[in-house]
């Protein structure tokens, strides 16, 4: 199981809205000056993702929710959404450079396989998104933030 925490930003009929914050992997990298993972990272505007989670139990904004997925469904998507175009560009530049034999039909095959594997993915996607096991859910829940309290010892005994 991946576990990521949450917070809540609303609950409404069994349903929890929460954001999942994007955590680059550069942060405490020593070659982060080199690393084309952070200048990836900083190309995308998204810091937050929000998804709705089915939830019994009633929420308060701000709540910290632990949140879990399966192994297989995240593996799975990433088969789906990695190797459909991968296998549609081989396949498909091999058949038209075997049935043409000319290296510009073959790469006319390949971008074809390609978008189409990709299409492909795309149709699939919300069809396995609807299945139960490849939905998040909540593992544990951490206090409302109206229940936690912070007393500064410095000013509670000041004569």
């Amino acid at each position: 199981m991946i576990k990521e925490w949450a917070t809540v930003v609303s609950w409404r009929n069994g349903e929890a809205l929460v954001e999942c914050d994007v955590k680059a992997s550069c942060s405490s990298c020593a070659s982060r000056a080199g690393c084309g993972s952070r200048v990836l990272n900083k190309l995308g505007p998204q810091t937050s993702h929000t998804i709705a989670v089915p939830s019994a139990e009633p929420l308060v904004a701000g709540q910290k929710v632990e949140l879990g997925i399966a192994e297989a469904s995240l593996l799975g998507s990433a088969l789906l959404v990695y190797m459909s175009p991968l296998v549609g560009l081989f396949v498909l530049g091999a058949i038209f450079q075997a049935l043409f034999g000319h290296d510009l039909a073959a790469l006319c095959g390949a971008v074809l396989g390609g978008v189409g594997g990709f299409l492909l993915a795309r149709g699939l996607s919300p069809k396995l998104a609807s299945r139960s096991e490849w939905q998040p859910i909540i593992i544990s829940v951490g206090l409302p933030p109206n229940l936690v309290r912070v007393d500064d010892a410095s000013t509670e005994s000041r004569p």
